[in-house]
């Protein structure tokens, strides 16, 4: 692993800069957790049963996205560093699709379903592709442990803080916007929380280093792929992971 002379302490912005990447991916996330399955069951009406079964398709689709956006991102060399590009290259189709995801198209059943499936898993998708990145840039930004440590507790301060605003001021938003249309009041409420994390993102990018230069990898995506396939706890987090959704479907479902 190869060190930039650059060790001095990491600066308040960039501490902060690292910090508020998190509360970006919490406007969405955050948004997401706490009422996209009130939108899809009582909003836009889709059917408990069709919506428990995308999140696990998505959770399996998950289990597999997460760790070959790792690797593709270790693989990365740019003049930006491996981690910090994706951060600026996935931020706008991130809150496009975060869009999309509220869209709320006048369709039948079957159109919902396939409209949910597929911008749900391109949201997910791409989300994986923003997130893992930023997660793996803590590890090059400072070879200080008490710097990272430091970036770390911003980076939890902001997430809280993004949770609490989307507690605070999602549903109210969506009431004011709509008028009374629900459908419009998230259409809308998410294009402002979508403006904000695009903001944030760029930020992050734009104030964050990569001081530590790892070495390149000799093996190939697939024989690292073959590797994690024979690792047990990973194959046990996985299955873990997927039996939480398999619970979550019944609930729903029933």
């Amino acid at each position: 692993m190869q060190v930039k002379s650059n060790t001095a302490p990491l600066s308040f912005i960039e501490k902060v800069g690292y910090g508020v990447g998190d509360m970006a991916s919490n406007f969405y996330m955050g948004f997401f957790n706490i009422f996209l399955l009130y939108y899809y069951l009582d909003v836009w009406g889709i059917s408990p049963t069709g919506a428990a079964t995308m999140f696990l398709v998505t959770k399996i689709i998950d289990a597999v996205s997460d760790p070959t956006m790792g690797l593709i991102a270790d693989r990365t060399e740019t003049k930006w560093g491996k981690y910090r590009p994706y951060i600026l290259w996935m931020a706008v189709p991130f809150a496009l699709l975060g869009y999309l995801l509220f869209l709320g198209p006048d369709l039948s059943q079957t159109g919902k379903l396939i409209f949910a499936y597929v911008s749900y898993s391109l949201v997910m998708l791409v989300y994986t592709a923003i997130n893992v990145p930023y997660s793996a840039l803590l590890a090059v930004i400072s070879p200080l442990s008490e710097e990272r440590t430091k970036a770390t507790q911003f980076r939890f301060i902001f997430a809280s803080l993004g949770t609490l605003i989307i507690g605070a001021t999602a549903k109210p938003l969506v009431d004011w916007l709509g008028g009374g249309n629900e459908v419009l009041g998230f259409r809308l409420t998410i294009v402002v929380f979508a403006i904000l994390a695009l903001l944030l993102f760029f930020f992050t990018f734009a104030s964050t280093r990569e001081r530590i230069r790892p070495e390149k990898h000799d093996s190939s995506i697939k024989d690292d792929l073959n590797v994690l396939r024979k690792n047990i706890s990973w194959i046990i987090l996985a299955v873990c992971s997927i039996l939480i959704v398999v619970g979550l479907v019944a609930r729903i479902s029933s």
